[in-house]
């Protein structure tokens, strides 16, 4: 039994290494495979983090093409009261003066022009008179219809004179 005992201890010493060897490799193994699982998901949040704050953004874009929309729509009604102004009808200032104060709060902007350089992103020249000196810049003389911006972008360009 000396030789089976001799035999077995041997087999059992060269199989200690083996198991040895084997589970430092799972544990390599399953390390490797725990950092791709991590690095997948904080992929995932990552690009979810992101689709979210881009739907928020295109949420709040939206709503303010929407909202601009209806200001558009309502600039007509800004149009007569301020024709109905200059006609000097009673009761109309307070309310032109009440829907602007309104629009202004949520973005409404008048664009101020007179006096300034002519863009022709703000407004649309519909009369020129030419410059008394060649070489100066257009400017604007009148303004003709008002134009607004709205959070930012033109909504409606300005009609006016210019001289230049």
């Amino acid at each position: 039994m000396d030789e089976e005992t001799e035999e077995t201890t041997s087999q059992d010493e060269a199989q200690v290494p083996d198991e040895e060897l084997s589970i430092e490799s799972l544990i390599e193994q399953l390390t490797k495979e725990r950092d791709e699982f991590k690095d997948i998901a904080l992929r995932v949040q990552a690009e979810f983090e992101n689709y979210r704050k881009r739907s928020a953004a295109q949420l709040i874009d939206e709503v303010d093409r929407n909202s601009g929309r209806l200001v558009e729509g309502l600039l007509a009604v800004i149009d007569a009261c301020e024709a109905a102004v200059a006609h000097e009808i009673s009761g109309v200032e307070p309310i032109l003066s009440a829907l602007m104060s309104a629009l202004n709060k949520q973005g409404l902007e008048v664009l101020e022009l007179l006096d300034t350089v002519f863009d022709p992103s703000l407004a649309e020249a519909v009369v020129h008179e030419p410059a008394e000196n060649e070489g100066g810049e257009t400017t604007v003389i009148e303004v003709l219809r008002t134009g607004y911006r709205w959070k930012g972008r033109v909504l409606r360009a300005a009609m006016v004179k210019v001289k230049g």
